[in-house]
This record gives structure tokens, sequence and C-alpha cells, in this order.
């Protein structure tokens, strides 16, 4: 068995030799599906100089008869039609008005599409008064809502008679323009679509023609959960782990890791912000860092800033890092939408007021760090107030008192009970641990904490099977064997023994055996494998058990990194305990405030 720092060692060095951090060039990707926001950008290709008109035009193939709706943004006057049919109508000036959410655009007006079953001819009618010139199209909050059974239709030219199927994979508008901006007058693409004609236009005469085609900067050979530096909090927590190993082991690569994971992303957000508002890409790579009102997107992944400031005090760019991380604490205390009456963070996800577990981890670690950043007494105490009270507001929504165990999350118009997720329970109790570490001995609010971190753990270890490991659902045995939980499970256990919250009799063994369990993934050129991808909240528990499980997903990697480093401080702590004089390791002994489990 590989010691646990040589393992985290192993893992460091393939995220190292793993990672460019860099962009290559390519061709924006033409989606197939109206299921998402879909932009006809009419100024990247005809200008914004003066007033115009422009169509655009699309197929919608659907498998069935059925109606859906489609919401849409767009500057100035717009007008549709859906087989020949107008169906939408506005006039006058206006402005784009998209409204980010956690993981979706809101947009200002809507339209019912009565949709056949095969194709079904798109055309819009946008003008612009000289200014932005844009139209948006997407399903309810591209969050598939559907009405009547239709399914979301397939959007495109393929299919489309005398249109080559390369112009298809390009793009799925034909538009064609700019026409003289004269209301009321019926303009030829309202009539007829015809190709290898030419039409009046408003400085020259125009044909059928296709927008303008974007080259973007993508990420380098993604996998289906990611890349080690996309723009989240499992990357970011990765980077974080890269500090403390480099501090763990003397070894400044791992440092450096970590500080090429932040400079890329803060030197690269003038691009992505151009990708994202200039270009319409807005899901591009890393577009998660512009404006999400998310905690995976804003607080957790800046976790390597935060410690990087409080721990290296002169550096090149620190001013950037000083800039984003003053920005972070403000979303963290007034932008990041709370709980009424609790003041927990919650989420518009599924449905608003959802409390996720996931948010104990994703939030609450970054309000312990701005606590040890801050300069002063009254704001450092404002943090850790925080911190605390958020971990008894969680255990108050999505706390199963009866399973003791976390469900993934609850929602706020729903009582119905969630699963009980092996990385949410992690989330959870890795918060618990955070805020431990840090409160004072003096806080009201840390007997309640401890006592519940001593609950949860004990429960904890009824799950652990004969191999080491918690399955991916806890209570399920026959769901699957998971790394990062298992990860997390033994990354708390170790520090709540190192610190006296657990006792070696309960929780030693369970340690040794996670920790093997652990280890028997981890090969020797640092591959990781059986780790659960990214996971939606649902009740439906059969969801839970069949999620894919990817090697090197860095959900579970910076979880195994955690957990080696402190079993290695947990190995560490018990060879100077056996060093000291009898007398000194009583009084060590004592020293261990609180009672354990």
């Amino acid at each position: 068995m590989k010691h646990p720092l040589s393992a985290a060692k192993l893992i460091g060095d393939k995220l190292i030799g793993d990672t460019p951090f860099a962009y290559r060039l390519e061709v924006a990707p033409n989606h197939p599906v109206l299921d998402r926001m879909h932009c006809v950008d009419f100024g990247r290709t005809f200008g914004l100089a003066k007033p115009a008109v422009a169509f655009a035009l699309t197929q919608l193939r659907a498998a069935k008869t059925g109606k859906i709706e489609i919401q849409l943004e767009h500057s100035d006057a717009c007008t549709i039609w859906l087989n020949g049919k107008k169906v939408y109508a506005k006039s006058g000036a206006r402005k784009i008005n998209l409204r980010r959410d956690e993981r979706s655009f809101e947009m200002s007006f809507a339209f019912t599409a009565d949709l056949r079953a095969g194709a079904n001819t798109l055309l819009i009618k946008s003008e612009t008064r000289g200014a932005e010139w844009r139209v948006y199209l997407q399903p309810p909050s591209a969050k598939g809502a559907v009405v009547n059974g239709a399914a979301h239709p397939e959007v495109g030219l393929r299919g489309v008679p005398n249109v080559d199927a390369r112009i298809a994979e390009l793009t799925n508008w034909l538009v064609i323009g700019p026409f003289p901006a004269k209301r009321g007058v019926t303009l030829p693409p309202e009539n007829e679509f015809v190709f290898g004609k030419m039409y009046d236009g408003l400085d020259a005469p125009v044909t059928w023609t296709i927008p303008k085609i974007e080259i973007l900067g993508g990420l380098i050979d993604p996998l289906p959960w990611g890349t080690n530096y996309n723009w989240n909090y499992h990357n970011g927590g990765t980077a974080w782990a890269m500090q403390l190993l480099a501090e763990a082991t003397g070894e400044k690569k791992y440092g450096d890791y970590a500080s090429r994971f932040c400079d890329f992303h803060l030197e690269g957000i003038p691009f992505v912000e151009h990708q994202v508002k200039t270009l319409n890409a807005v899901e591009s790579a890393n577009h998660w860092i512009v404006d999400t009102p998310l905690l995976d997107f804003t607080l957790a992944p800046s976790l390597p800033f935060i410690h990087r400031l409080r721990t290296e005090r002169k550096f090149a760019n620190r001013a950037a890092y000083e800039k984003w991380i003053f920005r972070m604490l403000e979303y963290a205390r007034h932008e990041q939408i709370r709980l009424p009456g609790s003041g927990i963070y919650t989420r518009t996800t599924p449905v608003k007021y959802t409390t996720w577990v996931d948010d104990m981890f994703m939030g609450i670690p970054f309000l312990v760090q701005a606590a040890l950043l801050a300069r002063d007494k009254k704001t450092r105490l404002e943090f850790l107030d925080d911190a605390a009270k958020q971990v008894l507001g969680f255990n108050e929504q999505v706390w199963d008192a009866d399973a003791k165990l976390y469900v993934h999350a609850r929602y706020s118009d729903n009582p119905v009970k969630l699963p009980h997720w092996s990385r949410c329970n992690g989330w959870a109790i890795w918060a618990m641990s955070e805020v431990l570490e840090h409160l004072p001995e003096t806080h009201s609010l840390r007997p309640a904490i401890l006592k519940h971190f001593q609950i949860h753990a004990r429960s904890l270890l009824q799950f652990q099977n004969a191999d080491g490991f918690w399955p991916n659902v806890l209570d399920r045995q026959d769901s699957r064997n998971e790394v990062s939980g298992t990860a997390i499970f033994v990354m708390a256990f170790a520090r709540g023994l190192r610190h006296g919250w657990l006792t070696r009799e309960k929780f030693l063994s369970a340690i040794e055996n996670g920790w093997s369990a652990l280890d028997s993934r981890i090969e020797n050129d640092g591959t990781v494998h059986d780790i659960c991808a990214g996971t939606m909240c649902t009740e439906d528990e059969e969801y839970y058990v069949a999620r894919p499980f990817y090697k090197n997903d860095t959900h579970g990697l910076f979880a195994v990194l955690f957990a080696a480093m402190e079993v290695a401080r947990l190995n560490v702590f018990q060879a100077v305990r056996k060093e000291l004089s009898p007398r000194s390791a009583a009084a060590a002994k004592t020293s261990l405030t609180f009672v354990p489990a």
C-alpha cells in the first residue's frame, strides 16, 4: 500500500503533466436541438451603422404534432412566422434584456409554436434602429419545459432542399439583408424563399447567405466530465488541494500548478467575456466565470485565490487576486440568494429556494477562509458567525433525522425526501470540519456543530462496507463503491481523530480500511478510478444508482488529495504522541477540549 503522501504526489504529478492551461481555436459548435438558447446575430453579419431590416430562416423538425412555448429576446422590432402564419410581432425600440440565472437565461417575451410532425419553417424579421441587432430563442428557461407532450424539436438546415449538408454543419440559419427599414412595407422574403435570386437591399443587391461563423477558444481534449481547468468548484478545489500538497511536501511545483490555475482564469476573463457577450457563445469554454449567480462558479472555485492571498504576501499579480476576492466577498455577503427566515445559501434550480447540501461545501469553507483573511476581529467574527449559522441552518433543512443522514436537497414547495447520496453527505461533513477547525472554542454555536458532526460520523460508520468503501447511495448496498464520497469521509474522520473530536477506538480502523480502499483505486501513474460524475438533484433514487463513473474526474481527485494529506497528518500526530514523555502526553491529551464521539 502506498504512503498517503506518495499517492498524493502521484496524483499531483499527473495533474501537472496533463493540464495545459490553454485554449485551442475551433469553429463555433452548431447545436441541432432547440433545448437551449440559440442566437441570430444580425449585427455581426450585417453591421450596426444605421437602421435596417433583415431576415433569418430555419426549420424546426418535430417527432410528432404538438405545441411548444418558445421564449425570445430581441432588440427593436421583431416579427416571426411559423409555416407562413404570423405567431409573434413586436414593434418599437428596445434593448436586449437577458437575465442570467444559475443555469439558464430568462427572456422577456414568448410565443406558442404549433408544430406539425416533420419539418416546420420558421422565418424571423428583425429591425434595427442602428444599435444592437440580435434575436435569441430558447425553450422556457432552457430547463426542458414542453406543452402537450411535444419533445424539443430539432433546429437547423438539415433536410432543407438544395442546402449542402456542409452548410447545415456550420449553421442552423440562412439570413438575408440588409433591407431599408420602411415600416408597413412587405419585403420579398415574406412572400418567397428562392435561391439564386438577387433583391434590392439597403446599399446593394442582396441574396440568401449564412451568418458570420465565429472562431472560439475551446478547451483542449475535454472528456465527458470536462477538463482539469474548466472554471468550476472541483477544479478550484483541486488547485486548493495542490497548494496544501506543496505545503505538506515542501515541493513548490504543486503550488505552481495552483497559481497557473488562478492566473489562467484571471487573465482569461476578458477573452471569456468577449466570447460570451460579443460572440454570443454563452456556453463557450469557461463561460461560468461570467456573472453566474451560483456558488459552484463563484465562492468555491475561488478558494485557491483566497488561500494564496493568506499565505503568500508578495507575488506579481497580487492586486488582481485582491480585486477578484473583494468581488467574491461582496457576493458572499450581499448577492448570493439566501433562504428567507434562515439566511442559508439556497438556489433557484430546479425551483426557487431549493436547498442543496452541496452548498455547505460550495459556500461555507469560503466564509471560513474569508474570516482567516480578515484584518480586523469584527469582520473575522462576522464571517465565522455566518459560517456557523449556515451549518446549523442547513441541518434544519436537509438533515434526515430518522436516517441520521443528509438528503441531497430539499425543495421549497415539495416535502418529498431525496436520496442519501454519498458525496452530498461528504460535502456536509467536510463543511462542518472546516468550521470546527477555526471556530473559537468559546463560540456559542460550537457545541451544537460538534455534536452534529459526531452524530453524522457515527451514522456514516454503519454504511462502510467490507471493502472499506462507501456506496454511491449510502443506504443502497447494491450501489457501486464510489471514490469521492469515500475519500471525503476518510478525510473527515482523520481530521476528527487528529483534533480529538472522534475516538481512536471507533474510527481508526474505518480510516485505515477506507484509505486502503482508496489506495486500490490509485494507479502508479496517478490515475484514480471510480469517481461519480457530477449530479443534479432528484427524488429518483435510480438516477443516482445509474450515474456514470469516470477516472481522473476532479470531483474525486481533490477529495482523494485531501484524504491523503489528512491521513498522513494523522500518522505524524500519532508518532509525535509516542515520542512524548508520559507527563507531556498526559498534558497533550487533556488539552483536547472537546468530548469525543
